[in-house]
């Protein structure tokens, strides 16, 4: 336990000095609510199964093993360290969104304390591409190219609890049938802060693609 803490506690020291997060542009904005077409990137997941808190430690151990060097260089055979990214990234697997016509609100709800199943993901380092990134030696760690999306976020501070989470959720879904907008996914939370920062200040974000703005 008190290895995992320490690595964990590395990861998140590094992560206060690179901070690079994917290129996006804000299309609009109203109060928390941000619509965003986010530019390619490329991701690190795994999916694990669990709660909402136990999923995520899973996931971020796994994915972290690989940037910090559990990798090969296709070139070399040898490993690399990876540069730790924003945001550390969940999303609930086990629930559907109806895809074909936009949503209303009762039909959009996500359950998320029922979900069992979760897709963690990090952002990797723009220098890299699927082909130059180092490949991961763990089989649950998969690479995977995302084009560039449309995303309606709603950002918060404090912690994220499973109320909390729902909540922002709940609010984001009923902003999105309000203006008409067809969600095309399910909500991702993404976190960009390490675990000791002061809650006031902590930079959360429910995530949700869009198919476009009326």
């Amino acid at each position: 336990m008190k290895k995992i803490l320490l690595t964990i506690l590395l990861i998140w020291g590094q992560s206060a000095m690179a901070i690079e997060e994917p290129a996006f542009k804000i299309i609009s904005k109203v109060d928390t609510f941000e619509v965003r077409l986010y530019a390619p990137f490329l991701i690190a997941e795994t999916v694990v199964e669990g709660d909402m808190d136990e999923a995520s430690t899973k996931g971020f151990r796994k994915i972290a093993d690989y940037i910090f060097g559990n990798n090969r260089v296709a070139q070399t055979g040898s490993s690399s360290k990876i540069a730790m990214t924003a945001p550390v990234t969940l999303e609930p697997q086990s629930q559907k969104i109806a895809m074909t016509a936009p949503v209303t609100l009762s039909s959009a709800t996500v359950d998320l304390a029922n979900a069992k199943m979760w897709r963690v993901h990090f952002v990797m380092p723009a220098k890299y591409n699927i082909n130059s990134i180092p490949q991961p030696n763990n089989a649950d760690v998969k690479l995977k190219e995302v084009p560039g999306k449309l995303f309606a976020v709603n950002s918060y501070t404090g912690f994220n609890t499973m109320a909390n989470v729902q909540g922002k959720t709940d609010e984001l879904l009923a902003w999105l049938q309000q203006k008409n907008i067809q969600v095309l996914g399910n909500p991702q939370l993404s976190r960009y802060d390490p675990p000791w920062t002061v809650p006031l200040f902590r930079r959360n974000e429910i995530m949700i693609e869009i198919k476009e703005v009326p």
